[in-house]
């Protein structure tokens, strides 16, 4: 009666009503007068509270009455009768196979009448197959496998499944969603055998369903949609960025369908609806608003319906459509649209036009009643008189202690809260359930009532009852939860969670009783802060303990508090524990917003200042083992929420918080790992994220080494799980390779060697990019300091990963062709398609490998370096025949010359900047930071490289040339030593193979490294001019008589000593490397001088004349070299060999020259007489300057100019003695001219060959070899 009364009662007079009631509840007004005895006031409000009850529980029956008509009309109405009777006559049990699938092999020797017999046998039993398949789907396939009609592979099954006429479409999809083993294996081979290539996402949606319909369980369907993203990311790989990307999306595909072809959901979704819906679903990223808008269109505008049922009519099929394709139990597993305060099936112009007719109607006559079936009007009654029952409840349920009263409160409270949140009314909802919180009196325990248990009884009810609609509610649920389960540990004396929470465990040892039991109470030794809190009470919003330490708590209170907790043993452990195992009943929605608060109530408890607790946090972890089948869909929602929770909570301050929290996810990772991930799916990595981020923010050493630790028995345990999340676990160790801790990184390691030497081909199983991870986590254990062991194996396993790259390890086994057929993949073969294609995959493999190795050959330590140089180049030795052409260019440019930059890339002018002060000076370097052996290993494994691929990389010639012309040029001997014998060995193996152009450029190379350096050097040299020595004079003449002990130690401060000591070293160096230059081109050229052109032999005689004139130019700085020889006299030194480089120089220029014409060298540019006559003339000038001005005839000269002859010193004979060879080169060149060219040119020289004669030697060779000349070359001439 009530529930008719109400629903054909204006909305004014149910708000006069409520008032009414109200008015009555709460009694007449203080002050005022009633002729009611205080027995009839007490029922009157009773009476008064009990309607109030009512009316509302009136209103939960009525939209639970009227909800489930419009489920039954959509679940069982006649026109989806109809069809699936029409479907069962058309392709039930009485259904055909069609002939071409039916006929089985048949032996030509049969006659034509045994064969039909035996085709009518096969047909009959394959029909009995179908029919069977048609009841029990698995006993079907049975019975088909069993008679031999199918094969028994998933393959052929499932081809079955697709072309076989007959079979009922619902057990199909029954048959494929099954999760034992072989029905897995046919759903994957029945999805594979889908050619989706080129095919649009919601055509392939369309195509995919058109064979069967999807089951109405939810994990089936999960399955299937699940495989199918997987199967069209594959077909379509530059379509989405990942299969969860698919997965989401045909999820939002079949509610668009659904939504938008039932003629059952009013309020349709609309494209921004759509849009709106799918944003960040790309891994955090957008998919266009046109692709999501055409799909929207294509979806609205063209229904998705089953191949059998085309022929249903169109209406019919609207309202069916949700159970026809077993989707009737989407809408309840994920609610799309977000929680409004709207009506519920109705929209806005319904509801106006119902209360119009009201009013119309209302004019009329008092008896017409108007029924109403639309739930939406109920929302209306509610929003006019929640407000006077909210107070109707709250005022009687504080002031009453009545069994009876208080009991009907709390109904109306659990009716009041069921109907708001049906309806979505928030703001209502949360009123009603944040008043039944604070009447459990959770927060002030002392002062509980029994009322106050029903209260908590109450909560719970609330929570299994409407939990699917509470949403936001649920965090005051669990806060009381919260409450009642800490008070159930004080009444059974354990100890609290703070006793293993804190900090300082052993100081609150001592400070605090080892238990907080009830003897604490009773004897008054209440001491700690959190208890007193509990004793007296604090505000029911309050999170942290407000009261003064100094404040008592009474005899009396203690008492209260102690019966209270008796009372709460009516709240047994089953009664709190049912709220969370009844969480996997929540809907798809409701479980995100219950793990939401949850989560917000454990932080609540664990920065609890005084009374930190892990009640929620243990919950959490129990939620997300009993929610750990839900649909990925579903569940990727919850983890996106417990990833933020368990990274804040795990970068606790609170070690021992954090320590909890990180073992909390350690058992929610081993339990989620024993799910099985399909390729290209990433969930796994999202699920292990949370220790990534911690490892890398965490500065706590416990909480990094629990993470390696727990990281490592999780990959051990369930290395063939790991799946995507290997890129998780590889970023893990690579954090904690960098990290400062000797113990984290050698932990992190040991686990690291054991995956790549024993499980190495899971890594790769579904992702080949976690290669790369795999590469860089080790290049990173490379860097480490601690132990150089970890850097050694870390290289040789760098080896390992490129051998197994080559060896075509790195990807599966089989690659699925996009028509559903497999190749198998030859490792080999896969990777020499690097040959073909520089766009391939490998590329990318390769290359940080590469470089990470290239960039380990500057490591500090020596060890490391060596071992780096020659992991990589066996590397690229063993397996440069895989590279193209190109990519070996590429590795030259950006891996093999970046190596040698320490040691080429310096040059002179950079080695003394500012010469100002000693310390610039002290602070140079004497080379790279290889020392010998690392340059001779580097020089050498380069030339072994590019002589084996010389045919590939050839190219690369100039800077192969470029990086031994800087060993060359390096400052250190070492180095410059290895440059000259590799470069000799270099064209040594190549010479017959060098073009004339690769000549020019291996010799312009030796001219550049002989030039550069001079400019440098001498900006070095003549920093000597800084140092005063007052005795050494500009006076040639002082200079040859002067005492080599004229100058003292006291004469050159240290600073000056210092330069000098440098200068004198870097002298030394330069002279050798141009004599090595030297060498290195007459090596060459005696070598190979059949293949080197006139061209290029013009390049090496400006190579020999440019090194000629520096020396020249050099041994004439006197000054300078005199200071230097006293610098050396002075730090006992030996001086720098200038007169022997200034000989050497002339003479391999001579007897290049020499050669050269003996030979007959032709070249239009060349003039070789005349160079080797200028060579000669220079030679004669230099022995003459040294033997002393004794010039008689000048060449403008026609008179004897007579001078004095001053007596020649020690040193200066020692150097006559010297250049003596060099002069009679010199003289035996000239007379080896022909008469023509002798008589052409002795003008030039005969004052030089005069003055010879006039000269004092040190050797009667001269006087021989030029007498000789005099008579065989000059004599004839004078004779004329």
């Amino acid at each position: 009666m009530i529930v008719m009364w109400i629903l054909q009662t204006y909305l004014k007079d149910i708000c006069r009503i409520v008032n009414g009631l109200l008015k009555t509840a709460l009694g007449p007004p203080t002050g005022s007068t009633t002729a009611l005895s205080p027995a009839q006031d007490i029922t009157f409000r009773l009476e008064s509270v009990k309607c109030l009850a009512s009316i509302i529980k009136s209103m939960g029956e009525w939209m639970d009455h009227q909800m489930s008509l419009g489920d039954s009309y959509l679940a069982k109405s006649p026109e989806s009768c109809s069809i699936t009777e029409s479907n069962l006559t058309l392709n039930g049990e009485e259904g055909n196979a069609s002939d071409h699938e039916l006929h089985p092999d048949v032996n030509s020797e049969f006659s034509d009448a045994a064969m039909l017999e035996q085709r009518r046998a096969f047909k009959i039993e394959l029909q009995k197959g179908i029919s069977l398949f048609n009841r029990k789907p698995s006993k079907g396939i049975e019975f088909l496998i069993s008679s031999k009609k199918i094969g028994g592979s998933p393959e052929e099954v499932a081809l079955f499944l697709k072309n076989t006429g007959g079979l009922d479409q619902t057990k199909i999809g029954d048959y494929l969603g099954e999760r034992d083993e072989f029905s897995l294996k046919v759903m994957h081979a029945y999805v594979d055998s889908f050619n989706f290539n080129g095919i649009d996402f919601g055509e392939a949606i369309r195509f995919f369903l058109q064979g069967f319909r999807l089951p109405g369980e939810a994990q089936k369907i999960d399955r299937i949609m699940e495989k199918f993203a997987e199967r069209y990311c594959k077909c379509s790989p530059s379509s989405f960025s990942s299969a969860d990307t698919a997965y989401v999306l045909a999820y939002s595909v079949i509610m668009l369908n659904t939504d938008a072809h039932n003629n059952m959901v009013t309020d349709k979704m609309t494209k921004a609806d759509f849009i709106r819906n799918n944003r960040g679903i790309d891994n955090g990223k957008d998919l266009s608003e046109e692709y999501l808008g055409a799909l929207y269109d294509q979806i609205v505008q063209n229904e998705i319906k089953m191949n059998a049922d085309s022929s249903a009519p169109q209406g019919k099929q609207a309202n069916s459509f949700n159970r026809l394709l077993g989707l009737e139990g989407i809408l309840n597993l994920v609610n799309w649209k977000q929680s409004e305060e709207k009506a519920v099936g109705a929209n806005g112009l319904l509801i106006r036009h119902i209360q119009e007719q009201f009013k119309s109607q209302s004019r009329k006559s008092e008896s017409a009643y108007h029924v109403v079936t639309d739930v939406a009007i109920l929302r209306f009654m509610v929003e006019v008189c929640w407000g006077p029952m909210l107070a109707a409840f709250s005022v009687t349920l504080d002031q009453s202690d009545d069994r009876v009263a208080t009991s009907q409160c709390l109904q109306g409270f659990r009716h009041a809260v069921h109907v708001t949140a049906v309806m979505g009314m928030q703001t209502q909802r949360d009123a009603f359930v944040t008043s039944v919180a604070k009447f459990t009196y959770l927060h002030c325990a002392g002062d509980m009532k029994q009322k106050n248990v029903d209260a908590v009884k109450g909560i719970i009810s609330i929570a299994i009852e409407d939990g699917d609609h509470l949403q936001e509610a649920w965090e005051h649920i669990l806060t009381c939860l919260s409450r009642i389960e800490h008070l159930q540990l004080l009444g059974e004396g354990a100890p609290s969670d703070a006793t293993f929470l804190t900090s300082s465990n052993f100081e609150s040892e001592e400070k605090a009783p080892k238990t907080l039991g009830l003897s604490s109470f009773k004897k008054g030794t209440l001491q700690n802060l959190a208890m007193v809190a509990v004793v007296r009470g604090s505000s029911y919003d309050s999170t942290s303990v407000g009261v003064n330490a100094s404040a008592l708590v009474t005899p009396e209170q203690i008492n209260n508090f102690i019966s209270n907790l008796n009372i709460l043993d009516q709240i047994g452990n089953f009664e709190l524990n049912h709220v969370f195992a009844h969480s996997q009943r929540l809907n798809g929605e409701a479980i995100v917003a219950f793990v939401r608060a949850l989560c917000k109530v454990s932080i609540s408890e664990l920065q609890s200042p005084t009374d930190p607790r892990v009640f929620g946090l243990t919950k959490i972890v129990e939620i997300a083992h009993y929610n750990m089948n839900r649909i990925r869909l579903v569940w990727s929602r919850m983890w996106n929420v417990l990833s933020d929770f368990f990274v804040s909570v795990g970068l606790s301050e609170n070690l021992s918080v954090a320590i909890f929290a990180i073992d909390s996810l350690r058992q929610l990772a081993v339990k989620f790992l024993e799910r099985e991930e399909l390729a290209n799916y990433n969930f796994q990595n999202e699920f292990l994220r949370p220790f990534v981020i911690v490892m890398q923010k965490s500065n706590s050493t416990e909480i990094k080494e629990l993470i390696v630790r727990c990281i490592s028995q999780m990959v051990l345990s369930r290395v063939s799980n790991v799946k995507s999340g290997w890129k998780s676990v590889f970023m893990v160790f690579t954090a904690a390779a960098a990290d400062e801790r000797k113990n984290i990184v050698l932990l992190a390691f040991e686990t690291m060697e054991k995956i790549v030497r024993e499980f190495f081909p899971y890594i790769t199983e579904t992702e080949t990019t976690t290669f790369t991870d795999c590469v860089q986590c080790l290049l990173t254990f490379t860097n480490s300091r601690f132990n150089s062991d970890v850097s050694l194996n870390a290289i040789a396993f760098l080896r390992f990963c490129a051998v197994r790259l080559a060896d075509g390890g790195l990807v599966c086994n089989k690659k699925s062709n996009v028509d559903g057929s497999s190749v198998v993949v030859n490792g080999v073969s896969d990777v020499q398609a690097l040959t073909d294609n520089d766009n391939d995959d490998h590329v990318s493999f390769w290359n940080p490998l590469l470089s990470g190795l290239s960039k380990l050959t500057s490591d500090p330590r020596s060890a490391i370096r060596k071992s780096s140089l020659e992991v990589l180049f066996n590397i690229l030795k063993d397996h440069g025949h895989l590279f193209s052409c190109n990519f070996w260019n590429n590795i030259f440019c950006s891996v093999i010359f970046p190596i040698y930059n320490s040691v080429s890339g310096k040059n002179d002018m950079n080695l003394l900047v500012d010469h100002s002060s000693p310390s610039s000076v002290s602070a140079h370097s004497e080379g790279s930071t290889w020392d010998s052996e690392t340059s001779s290993v580097a020089a050498e494994c380069l030339i072994d490289l590019f002589v084996t691929f010389f045919g590939m990389v050839r190219s690369q010639l100039p800077g192969v040339v470029s990086v031994l012309t800087g060993f060359i040029r390096s400052p250190v001997q070492g180095p410059a030593s290895t440059g000259v014998s590799e470069l000799v060995r270099l064209t040594g193996d190549l010479g017959n193979k060098l073009s004339e152009e690769e000549w020019k450029s291996i010799f312009l190379c030796l001219k550049d490294a002989a030039t550069s350096t001079v400019p440098g050097y001498m900006k070095v040299l003549k920093t000597m001019n800084n140092l005063e020595v007052p005795k050494i004079s500009e006076s040639s003449t002082y200079l040859e008589r002067s005492s080599d002990h004229d100058l003292t130690n006291d004469e050159f401060d240290d600073d000056n000593l210092q330069m000098a000591t440098y200068v004198v070293s870097r002298t030394k160096n330069h002279i050798a490397m141009q004599l090595l230059i030297l060498q290195v081109a007459t090596d060459m050229y005696k070598r190979h001088q059949q293949s080197i052109s006139a061209a290029n032999i013009k390049l090496l005689i400006e190579l020999y004349s440019s090194i000629a004139f520096h020396a020249r130019q050099l041994n004439r700085e006197s000054i300078l070299l005199k200071k230097l020889q006293k610098a050396c006299s002075i730090l006992e030194l030996s001086a720098p060999p200038v007169v022997h480089f200034e000989n050497e120089s002339f003479q391999n220029h001579l007897n290049f020259l020499q050669n050269l014409h003996v030979q007959h060298v032709v070249h239009d540019e060349i003039d070789l007489e005349q160079e080797l006559v200028a060579v000669c003339e220079n030679v004669l000038d230099i022995y003459l300057n040294c033997a002393g001005p004794v010039s008689a005839f000048h060449k403008s000269d026609t008179l004897p100019v007579p001078r004095r002859k001053l007596p020649l010193s020690s040193a200066k004979k020692e150097e006559i003695a010297a250049r003596t060879s060099l002069v009679i080169s010199a003289l035996q060149g000239l007379a080896g001219l022909e008469k023509d060219s002798f008589r052409r040119y002795i003008p030039r020289f005969f004052h030089l060959l005069v003055d010879l004669v006039r000269s004092e030697h040190t050797s009667g060779e001269v006087q021989l070899v030029l007498s000789n000349m005099f008579r065989s070359s000059v004599g004839p001439i004078i004779m004329e």
